[in-house]
């Protein structure tokens, strides 16, 4: 019995043999939203799609295009999970009859989560929850600004009284079939960062009468791995990683000025200031020995998600009874703006195994459609630990 005074092994078995029913059809809607992904910001038809399949097409429609889709009690506290309605910036190689036009794709599995989301939703619409379960269709997790800021901030979130909130997203590294739900922080804290360097542009056959900054900027990206290896703890996960580097237009001229876009990330929050004061240290002094200016711009983005210890603890005997075994426990510097929700209610994500050999983010990751089952049971688990814990 939980605190709710419902027999918690009737509603799970309820919920299992409805969400059985279910498994067909949102593998046909994981098809369908995978055909049509659209990139942050723009999930206009993936949003009004999975509240459709939710069974409410009407309801509102909130920071740009997300929704909340409250099943159960109308009134009272909530248990939100949510999935995200976003696909990334990349043309599909997959090769499947259901791929992506060019364009977007969801490369990160979140087709899988909005299928899977949609078939607990529809089978806890025939269980009789004690109480509410919050469908949370988030935007834009994968672009600026962070949807799941916006959501947080709206009114009509704190209006659902969520007193958990949960989140289930699939993991390459871990064996399909194998799910993963450990205490703690589970993913770094990400920032983003610009680094300028300006210089004086010239001829490249001169470059003594010129302040060269793609040189400048080359030792930079260099100097910039010495934070991780002698700037920080290394005990303490970090990373920093330069992923955009441009700088002049013509191969016989040497540009004024050179730029470069990267990350930091950080599994232990109180190391994200020294992060920040060293990466300008770097790009500063390293440009003025090459005779340049640099310059940093920092934007900060998600904190680093913490699992709740409780329902950490709670969800495993769930998982378990879901036949759902335990990978390996997992930790990593990705990062996702789920953390964001521990401002308003304590959090679980639960890492989902997809296996295959390619990460995420590649044209070609594409999990199987198993995964469906194995997200929709984790999430089925995730509310029952929630609802176990409720005081």
């Amino acid at each position: 019995m939980s605190d709710t005074g419902v027999d918690l092994g009737e509603l799970a078995a309820r919920l299992r043999a409805a969400l059985e029913r279910e498994i067909s059809g949102a593998v046909q809607l994981r098809h369908e939203l995978h055909a049509g992904a659209e990139v942050s910001g723009a999930e206009h038809r993936t949003s009004a799609r999975v509240a459709a399949a939710l069974g409410d097409p009407g309801a509102p429609v909130l920071a740009g295009t997300g929704r909340l889709i409250r099943i159960g009690p109308p009134d009272g506290p909530s248990i939100a999970v949510r999935a995200e309605l976003d696909a990334l910036p990349i043309t599909e190689l997959t090769g499947v009859p259901w791929a992506a036009p060019p364009g977007a794709m969801h490369a990160c599995g979140h087709d899988v989560h909005l299928a899977a989301l949609a078939a607990f939703g529809r089978a806890a619409r025939h269980a009789g929850l004690p109480a509410a379960l919050l469908a949370v269709l988030q935007p834009r997790e994968e672009g600026f600004p962070s949807g799941a800021r916006d959501l947080v901030a709206a009114p009509e979130f704190g209006a659902q009284q969520p007193r958990a909130v949960l989140a289930v997203h699939v993991q390459h590294q871990l064996p399909p079939g194998t799910v993963a739900a450990v205490p703690g922080t589970v993913n770094a804290a990400a920032d983003e960062f610009e680094i300028r360097i300006d210089g004086t542009g010239g001829h490249a056959g001169y470059p003594h009468l010129a302040a060269d900054p793609v040189p400048a900027l080359c030792q930079t990206v260099l100097a910039l791995q010495q934070i991780v290896s002698r700037r920080t703890d290394p005990t303490h996960a970090v990373v920093v990683s330069v992923g955009a580097l441009a700088a002049g237009d013509a191969p016989n001229v040497i540009p004024p000025a050179a730029h470069a876009r990267g990350t930091l990330r950080a599994l232990d929050e109180t190391d994200r200031p020294g992060l920040h004061e060293a990466l300008r240290e770097v790009v500063t002094h390293t440009a003025r020995a090459h005779g340049c200016q640099g310059s940093v711009t920092i934007f900060e983005g998600e904190p680093a998600l913490v699992n709740d210890e409780k329902l950490a603890a709670a969800v495993l005997p769930w998982l378990r009874a879901a036949a759902l075994p335990a990978g390996p426990g997992f930790r990593s510097c990705g990062a996702d703006d789920f953390a964001i929700y521990a401002q308003i209610a304590p959090t679980l994500m639960i890492f989902a195994g997809a296996g295959g050999d390619v990460t995420l983010h590649h044209p070609r990751f594409l999990p199987e459609d198993g995964t469906v089952r194995v997200v929709a049971e984790a999430m089925l688990a995730g509310y029952l630990a929630a609802l176990a814990s409720m005081r």
